[in-house]
């Protein structure tokens, strides 16, 4: 493995332990403020990621690194989790919701920051547009030399896996957070029937298996707004 390798893994690791991090400490923190003080009992409204390796050391330790091997450094994934008292999430549908959104909200404020600072650094000419065959995950502006060289890929990584996760975590599949999102809008009845379905064996798997199937459609458009809107005004 080169030295590049190397670096760009770290790059992608300290990325990923932050966005998750914060993901999951915003369920957290919602849930302790909205009534259900399971995920701070258990330290979780914390932004050290240390309690969230403890709980999730598989997704958040070993998975990452191993996926980021095997796609041979273009890829890096993995999860991780806060706990929540169902009983509470079962009669308070809104209140649950609004825990479920704090973590994809998590998610869009750190894209919208890395999106910030990359539109900052192509305004002030300390980046700029990648060409055709430049452009990739870890490079969305290239760096004018120097330091921009070494914060193009760190911004990047940030605005597209946070952009990434943002989008993922909203489809209303289980186990994915718009599934329990799409309470907030459910009769108590409907909400009654959508909660025995929710906790159907093996529901999780197959929501899984079809947001993978699901996501890339819903994604790439996504994805060309993100980077029309960054380029914006912008010209070679």
């Amino acid at each position: 493995m080169d030295a590049h390798l190397i670096v760009l893994g770290l790059t992608w690791f300290v990325v990923f332990l932050f966005s998750t991090t914060l993901h999951e400490a915003g369920h957290a923190f919602a849930a302790w403020r909205l009534g259900d003080p399971t995920a701070y009992e258990g330290g979780q409204v914390s932004l050290n990621p240390l309690p969230h390796i403890r709980r999730e050391p598989f997704g958040m330790i070993l998975v990452p690194l191993i996926s980021f091997a095997f796609t041979h450094g273009s890829w890096m994934m993995g999860w991780a989790s806060a706990p929540y008292d169902p009983s509470w999430a079962h009669h308070y549908p809104k209140r649950a919701g609004l825990m479920a959104m704090a973590g994809p909200a998590a998610n869009l404020t750190l894209a919208l920051f890395a999106g910030t600072m990359l539109r900052i650094g192509l305004a002030t000419r300390a980046f700029r547009l990648p060409g055709p065959d430049e452009l990739d995950f870890t490079q969305v502006v290239v760096g004018n030399g120097g330091w921009t060289n070494g914060t193009v890929t760190p911004l990047s990584i940030l605005f597209m896996l946070n952009l990434l996760l943002f989008v993922f975590n909203l489809l209303p599949l289980p186990p994915l957070d718009g599934s329990a999102i799409l309470p907030m809008f459910l009769s108590d009845s409907a909400n009654q029937r959508y909660q025995e379905i929710l906790h159907m064996p093996m529901l999780s798997m197959i929501g899984l298996l079809v947001s993978w199937q699901v996501f890339p459609y819903l994604f790439g458009p996504v994805y060309g707004l993100a980077l029309r809107t960054l380029y914006l005004g912008m010209l070679y």
